[in-house]
């Protein structure tokens, strides 16, 4: 992957950092008050599942980072590559868990039907986001496999006569 990419994606991570602390400051709070008219419980469902789900970006963003720092210093094919994809994986589970969460919480009140079903609809395109990336790792896992092959046959070679 070229330099350049590498250093415009990393741009657009802490741009997108940048702009969910933001919410999380700024926008979370006023949040809090324009549902003052809700009942408590309701309240802090919403506010909680908002606070989690920037959440779930922001570990989505660093662990993207690290990969690519991975990228940069062409560690990628190494099993500890694993770990951020895991935790990648559990983000995006987590984030179409709190999708149909709070599709669960709307659907009883008073929010339209077809809105109810745009947020269980995302939850669901996550999950096959989260089965995407699954398939990817096991790409990345036979990758390594190749690259570790390749690399005990030219062993082989470099120490046999010719």
């Amino acid at each position: 992957m070229a330099k350049s990419t590498i250093v415009v994606l990393k741009v657009v991570i802490v741009l997108a950092l940048i702009g969910s602390v933001a919410v999380q400051a700024l926008i979370v709070p006023l949040l809090w008050i324009d549902l003052g008219a809700e009942e408590l419980w309701g309240r802090i469902a919403l506010v909680s599942i908002m606070v989690l789900g920037v959440g779930t970006l922001q570990v989505f963003g660093i662990c993207v980072w690290m990969l690519l720092t991975k990228v940069r210093r062409g560690s990628i094919f190494s099993t500890s590559s694993f770990r951020y994809i895991d935790v990648i994986i559990g983000a995006i589970l987590v984030a179409a868990a709190l999708m149909w969460i709070l599709a669960a919480i709307l659907a009883p009140g008073s929010a339209a039907p077809g809105l109810v079903a745009l947020i269980g609809g995302a939850g669901v395109v996550l999950g096959g986001i989260a089965l995407l990336v699954v398939v990817m790792k096991a790409l990345l896992r036979q990758a390594i496999e190749r690259d570790t092959e390749a690399q005990s046959l030219r062993a082989e070679l470099d120490n046999e006569v010719i």
